[in-house]
């Protein structure tokens, strides 16, 4: 564009020369032209000037800028990224309270959104007043109809054991047959159970039998058979026979599923009985009749026959004293054909049903007489004046049962090792050593 204006300038007064002067009669039309090509020209020297003059000014200020730069302690580099880093900085602060103010103008919306639902209906229900009595009816009708559908649902099933009852009138002999059980309910946090099966013979309790412990199954075939002997006809008649299913575990008292009760006079003993009875849930069991239980660990090292027990803790003991407490300790002994050789003791922690020990004992037990020895653990209830009295007591070695067995050959099998496996405390008179 100023080639353009430098060249029409240019050729202006060569065309002209001086004979405008002498035509005092030219047209207007180009008189204007001129005008306008002068305003324009002058228009585009300014500009150019008023640009050139703002470049020089940022210059400068550039320049200023880059000095005081240099001023500072710090690399020229290390300030560029500083005013980096804070513009960057402000961006994000400007954008997160932009942000926050969508947000708050949205929920205002949708609040008036649901306000406006709110009145709507209460509109619609303003005109159905005639309704209401029967659908309040009908909800209560509804309301009952479910009820019942979860008392029915409340009937859990515990699943079902298959047994064998066969009587020997010769040799007054019951020999009882567990096979199976199935569909039982898992009772571990992986949705199975570890079953074992208790038989006795109500109302003494005395004599037990356990099958083995099936780990990880809701339907155990045990296939085990246990024989009651010394029982005449007369006596029989007058027990009830009890399979008890519980779901094994080694750290807390075990879980019972459920049971199987079967009056012997309501059976005919004179043949052999193959059945299938519905696991029922579990007879509540009374205050006195609870022991308690005990924890402890057992540790064998066969090299220097060294037998460690560890008495840990004891729970819901019996209550022994007239205030609703006791003042338990644990009594240890160690026998060898019916004889007690060692005996030990903890503390004696008083007023209370749940004692903490954590109390370690050692007996020298040879390689040779560990499958011989028998550990009585008794917890005892310590009394001052009187003689101290004993609630209940567990039995382990090779000779031993159920849980205790189990324990015995755990620390067996595993040596160095210890062991640690809570008991359920059985009756202190149960005809064996304490």
């Amino acid at each position: 564009m100023p080639a353009l204006l430098r060249r029409i300038l240019l050729a202006a007064p060569t065309q002209s020369g001086g004979e405008d002067e002498d035509e005092p009669n030219a047209p207007p039309g180009h008189q204007i032209r001129d005008d306008k090509v002068a305003q324009v020209t002058g228009s585009t020297v300014e500009t150019t000037e008023a640009t050139k003059d703002a470049g020089d000014k940022l210059k400068e200020a550039g320049e200023k800028v880059m000095d005081q730069l240099k001023k500072l302690p710090i690399p020229v580099w290390a300030s560029i990224t500083i005013a980096i880093v804070a513009i960057l900085l402000l961006l994000c602060i400007v954008y997160c309270c932009f942000k926050r103010i969508c947000a708050k103008k949205k929920k205002k919306d949708q609040k008036k959104g649901l306000k406006g639902a709110v009145d709507l209906k209460a509109v619609q229900l303003l005109g159905t007043s005639g309704k209401e009595k029967l659908d309040t009816e009908e909800l209560a009708e509804n309301m009952e109809d479910n009820e019942d559908a979860e008392s029915k649902k409340s009937e859990v099933n515990l699943g079902k054991l298959q047994f064998t009852i066969d009587y020997d009138f010769q040799k007054q002999e019951l020999t009882i047959g567990v096979v199976q059980a199935t569909e039982l309910p898992g009772m571990d946090m992986s949705g199975t159970s570890d079953p074992y099966v208790k038989v006795y013979l109500m109302p003494e309790k005395k004599k037990k039998f356990e099958t083995k412990v099936h780990r990880k199954t809701l339907n155990p075939v045990f296939n085990e058979s246990f024989v009651f002997k010394g029982l005449p006809y007369s006596d029989i008649t007058s027990k009830t026979l009890t399979f008890s299913i519980y779901d094994f575990d080694r750290f807390s008292r075990h879980d019972q599923i459920g049971e199987v009760s079967i009056p012997l006079n309501s059976i005919d003993l004179g043949r052999t009985i193959d059945e299938w009875r519905d696991v029922t849930p579990p007879a509540g069991d009374k205050e006195g009749e609870k022991l308690g239980d005990v924890c402890f660990s057992l540790r064998y090292v066969p090299t220097a026959g060294k037998l460690t027990i560890v008495i840990l803790e004891a729970k819901n003991l019996k209550k022994m004293d007239v205030g609703g407490l006791s003042d338990p300790y644990v009594k240890l002994s160690l026998m060898l054909n019916g004889k007690r050789i060692k005996k030990k003791k903890t503390s004696i922690k008083k007023c209370t049903l749940n004692p903490y020990y954590n109390e370690s004992f050692t007996f020298e037990v040879p390689f040779e007489q560990i499958q011989k020895v028998q550990l009585v653990v008794c917890v005892v209830d310590y009394d001052r004046i009187g003689t101290s009295e004993p609630i209940g007591k567990a039995v382990l070695g090779c000779n031993a049962t159920g849980t205790e067995l189990r324990h015995w050959s755990d620390m067996l099998a595993s040596p160095r090792r210890p062991i640690a496996q809570w008991h359920v405390l059985k009756d202190p008179e149960d005809g064996k050593p304490s």
